[in-house]
């Protein structure tokens, strides 16, 4: 009899042997060479399950249950061939459905429990319908050796030990790369039968996006001091490109044109591989500052003269499919399953929780991050907890798969240590090795204030035609922005990205008119929004905080000098903050110019050295019990980039919002990723008060809705403390 994989709504079949040839040359054609092989044949065998009459009854819509994504792991336990190679065989076709899966014992239940071990034990039973065994009548099991990724797996380590760290980080590693491999080929391979008419073709001119960033960077005057001084930094960064490393640090000041250095670089670098390279992923830390950067990236690439299809990522930002971009919008839009575009815009989450996911959905990107240049723009603002799990994925994807990453920041970390410690041999180059321009790039000078209080500072604060406050809390940047007087704006995240975006472009003509205006926002502003104040005002923070904050003052050189406050108060601050607080405290006192590479060294030796043990237990390894009881799922499932858990919660205070959340009402769900451009996200607590306090309303889709606008302001966001009956 014939066996079929996959039914049209038309009722035309694809055979079970055509899916599986398709999927393992797709799996093996998205892999980098040491894992070809092994690609080739978990695309091969993941799918013999269906050669099952059980599952064949289903495509003739049976609802008799049946396991038929582990039968493949089942064959290759019983394959004579290299543990580990088998191993990660398992781990991806058990999972290719639901995720990969933990580990677990040889103990596990085969019917109590979801581990690989208890999936494997499952299907030493089936028989009859369940019966597979068909597949050996058609195709024939491929046994990879594993080869060189068996190789990189034990290189130095002692695999018998049940704790070997590097050796269970790296399989881990390389089970999520080859899942990537197979998932995305499955995928692809089932829309291509299934939906034939799709079409994903972006398009790409790096050549032409070269000369269109080359013209905009020569347009550029040259006649101050601090315009040649950015030229000159520009120019020593492109010099030393060509230095053979995987990873570039690219530490310049504030001011000097990182974003456009660093995508030239990237170009030059895409240009330079001769076709080997195929993409720029650029790395941003949260959403509040992605905007900035993604419109700057459309102005250059797209337009009339088109030179690239750019793939903005991030929950800020919808593919409506609507008005004459709509077959592009539709494109991109499934480009963001898998990142299979030239120039990806995204966020530290994304990119993060996505390398580390255990389902399809998130890590059928992870085999595109190969053969790409990778920019991680404020790289300082990596979680310290997250530092273990995000570099080594940055120095995998550079070691093994023919990545490069490029590290952004004006307050650059020495992150030598580290790498050396999780991925020895990782060549890292600094771009900038002669410093000696970074002085023109010193506008401001800063003061300290000591202990005060905010009515103080504001007073100081409005002695100035522009000033900038930055606190802490967002609680006190409201009570702030309400005793101010004039011309004033307030940032937080408690406004809804939409207005956000509308203020930014108030304040940024308010001071390009040289009006006197006076902002008050939290550190949501202190990157990715390029503003020039006379003088800012930050509450104590970490240093990196304090000093980012300097770049909005006087950013443009306008004044001789521009002043930086760093006032100390008695509000409360997280554990976190606190450690952070205390050691840019003894900076201040220890340093005259806390600018200083010296000083920004020091801090953050501290504050890693400090949270040592923290760093140190953040590895997948640390609950596993040899390659094949890695708790994949478990270890996805904990992995939050931000540790805050929130609740997004949308707001009708326009036009548009109000229509979509109509729409939702007649049940077009498809509205809800639209609506996060008009929602706050609340902690959990917060949330909780207000569901409370009758502030919430729910939707049977599962969206939350402010129930009375009159606890938001469009000025300074969500009021949850305004009515005097709500106690936070």
């Amino acid at each position: 009899m014939e066996y079929y994989a996959h039914k049209r709504e038309s009722g035309e079949l694809q055979t079970v042997k055509a899916h599986l040839e398709s999927v393992a040359r797709l799996a093996e054609q998205n892999s980098v060479d040491m894992m070809k092989q092994l690609a080739y044949a978990v695309g091969y065998a993941h799918d013999i399950g269906k050669y099952a009459i059980a599952f064949q009854n289903r495509l003739d819509s049976s609802n008799e249950k049946y396991e038929h994504s582990a039968c493949g792991a089942i064959e290759y336990a019983k394959q004579n061939i290299n543990f580990i190679a088998a191993t990660m065989l398992e781990y991806c076709i058990a999972g290719h459905h639901t995720g990969i899966p933990d580990g677990g014992t040889a103990a596990d239940g085969a019917h109590s429990d979801v581990t690989l071990h208890a999936r494997l034990k499952r299907g030493e039973n089936y028989v009859g319908k369940a019966d597979y065994s068909a597949y050996k009548s058609e195709i024939e099991l491929v046994n990879p050796d594993g080869g060189q990724m068996i190789e990189e797996v034990t290189a130095g380590c002692d695999v018998a030990r049940k704790d070997s760290t590097e050796a269970i980080e790296r399989f881990a590693f390389f089970t999520r790369y080859l899942f990537s491999c197979l998932t995305d080929a499955d995928y692809l391979d089932t829309e291509r039968f299934c939906r034939p008419e799709t079409d994903r073709r972006l398009f790409a001119d790096f050549a032409r996006a070269k000369r269109a960033v080359d013209d905009l960077l020569g347009s550029f005057s040259a006649d101050t001091e601090l315009q040649k001084a950015r030229g000159r930094l520009q120019r020593q960064a492109l010099c030393n490109a060509a230095a053979n490393s995987r990873i570039s640090i690219l530490n310049m000041p504030t001011g000097s044109g990182k974003t456009l250095c660093s995508i030239q670089l990237a170009l030059d670098k895409i240009i330079a591989s001769g076709g080997k390279k195929k993409r720029i992923i650029y790395v941003i830390p949260y959403t509040s500052i992605i905007e900035q950067t993604a419109n700057t990236f459309e102005k250059i690439f797209g337009g009339s003269e088109k030179c690239l299809d750019v793939l903005q990522h991030h929950s800020n930002f919808v593919y409506d499919g609507d008005g004459e971009n709509r077959t592009t919008d539709e494109k991109l839009k499934k480009a963001c399953e898998n990142w299979d575009a030239p120039l990806v815009i995204t966020t530290s989450v994304q990119f993060f929780e996505s390398l580390y996911d255990y389902k399809g959905s998130g890590l059928r990107k992870l085999h595109n991050t190969a053969d790409s240049i990778i920019i991680f723009d404020e790289i300082h603002m990596l979680p310290v907890n997250m530092l273990q799990p995000c570099l080594r994925g940055i120095g995998y994807i550079t070691k093994y798969l023919n990545s490069e990453a490029i590290f952004l920041s004006a307050t650059m970390p020495n992150f030598s240590g580290l790498l050396d410690r999780y991925v020895p041999d990782c060549m890292v180059s600094d771009l900038i090795p002669d410093k000696s321009d970074f002085k023109h790039f010193c506008k401001c000078r800063y003061i300290n204030l000591g202990k005060t209080d905010y009515d103080s500072v504001l007073e100081r604060a409005m002695q100035y035609d522009s000033s900038l406050i930055i606190v802490n809390r967002r609680a006190d940047a409201r009570a702030l922005y309400g005793k101010i007087s004039g011309k004033k704006y307030h940032l937080s995240t408690y406004m809804t990205p939409s207005d956000r975006t509308k203020t930014i472009a108030e304040i940024r003509e308010a001071l390009d008119n040289n009006e006197k205006v006076t902002v008050v926002s939290t550190s949501l502003i202190e990157a990715g929004v390029d503003f020039d104040f006379k003088a800012v005002f930050r509450e104590l923070a970490g240093l990196d905080s304090i000093l980012q904050s300097g770049g909005r003052c006087n950013r443009e050189g306008k004044y001789d000098v521009g002043d930086v406050y760093i006032f100390d108060t008695d509000a409360k601050l997280s554990a976190d903050m606190g450690i952070r607080v205390d050691i840019a405290r003894q900076m201040l006192s220890n340093y005259h110019d806390i600018s200083s590479p010296e000083c920004v060294r020091e801090y953050y030796e501290r504050l890693y050295g400090f949270k040592n043990n923290v760093i140190e237990r953040n590895s997948i390894a640390k609950d596993s019990v040899g390659i094949d009881g890695i708790p994949f799922r478990s270890y996805a499932e904990r992995f939050e980039f931000i540790s805050d858990y929130t609740v997004a919660l949308a707001v009708n205070n326009c036009d548009e919002a109000d229509e979509l959340l109509k729409r939702l009402e007649t049940g077009d769900y498809s509205v809800k990723r639209k609506l996060q451009k008009y929602s706050v996200s609340l902690r959990k607590y917060e949330f909780d008060g207000a569901l409370k306090s009758g502030l919430v309303k729910e939707y049977d889709s599962g969206v939350f809705v402010l129930a009375n606008n009159e606890y938001y302001s469009d000025f300074v966001g969500l009021e949850l403390d305004k009515g005097c009956d709500i106690i936070f």
